[in-house]
């Protein structure tokens, strides 16, 4: 292979690796599966959702929002990460700086631009997200509490989308969006933690760095026993199979997050109960087959 091919090459895997796509895969799949599963009520053919053309500019609208979140928000985080996770910093090392910005422009247009065959709702939810996005990576996420509050609000937002094209879900939805939501904090706040070393240098004010890491953990035991509570509220509306199914998988995982959360005291511990949060949130979602 010549070294004009592994450039290339490199380059693809390294905005791969910029914009998330494992994230990106999961949540068009969250999308789909509201789509088929509380959408469709498992009813809709494979054939029939495909040839929803609206639905998909919406999952696209937001793959492209969160891709060019994930860029911009690289983008000024690039000192920091340097500090805090140097062996996955891309941008400077592999990707120019200029086409980060450039990738962030034209993904945030063309999800603009889409949003405008799917009503004026959820062109201004699209065009607001880019905008918001663009100041939690340039300001709001050095902010104790405000950015991970945003992150988590938009994470259920874009679960509770679909509502916008098809209203008599909302209740469904709501459901999976509030779940959404509070694993979300939780993991951003988690994400502070491991990320305090870089912050506390260049003067973010996050949770972790005002409160300290005691005080922060008890504050996401709060937020974990809200969750807990809104939760249980919500399930037992629920069928017994969904019920039987949060006991028995995201509930476990869930309260061994907890215990660990406890012990917790590295960058790499809190790296992995980042990775946890984010397998909660994959087992809650797949909860979906249940409805």
């Amino acid at each position: 292979m010549s070294a004009s091919k592994k450039h290339i090459k490199k380059s693809v895997f390294a905005f791969l690796k910029l914009i998330r796509t494992f994230n990106l895969i999961i949540l068009a799949l969250t999308q789909y599966m509201c789509r088929y599963f509380i959408i469709g009520g498992g009813h809709d053919s494979i054939l029939t959702i495909a040839k929803d053309w609206k639905f998909f500019l919406l999952v696209l609208c937001t793959v492209f929002v969160a891709a060019a979140g994930y860029i911009i928000n690289d983008y000024y985080d690039i000192k920091i990460d340097l500090i805090n996770k140097p062996k996955r910093v891309v941008l400077g090392n592999i990707l120019h700086r200029r086409i980060a910005m450039i990738s962030h422009f034209i993904l945030n247009t063309l999800a603009c631009l889409l949003a405008l065959f799917l009503g004026w709702k959820i062109f201004a939810i699209i065009a607001g997200t880019t905008v918001l996005m663009w100041f939690y990576a340039n300001q709001l996420k050095r902010t104790a509490l405000v950015g991970n509050l945003l992150i988590s609000v938009l994470t259920g937002l874009s679960v509770f989308l679909p509502a916008f094209l098809y209203h008599p879900t909302e209740a469904t939805l709501s459901f999976y969006a509030c779940f959404a939501f509070f694993i979300s904090l939780i993991r951003e706040i988690i994400k502070d933690m491991e990320d305090v070393k870089g912050d506390e240098e260049f003067g973010c004010r996050t949770l972790p760095i005002v409160w300290g890491i005691r005080k922060t953990k008890m504050f996401i035991y709060t937020v974990s026993l809200t969750f807990l509570v809104s939760l249980s509220y919500m399930l037992f509306y629920a069928n017994t199979s969904l019920q039987f199914y949060f006991l028995a998988l995201p509930g476990p995982l869930f309260i061994w997050l907890q215990v660990q959360l406890a012990k917790a005291d590295t960058s790499v511990q809190f790296l992995q109960l980042s990775h946890l949060c984010k397998w909660i949130m994959v087992a809650g979602v797949f909860s979906m087959v249940l409805l």
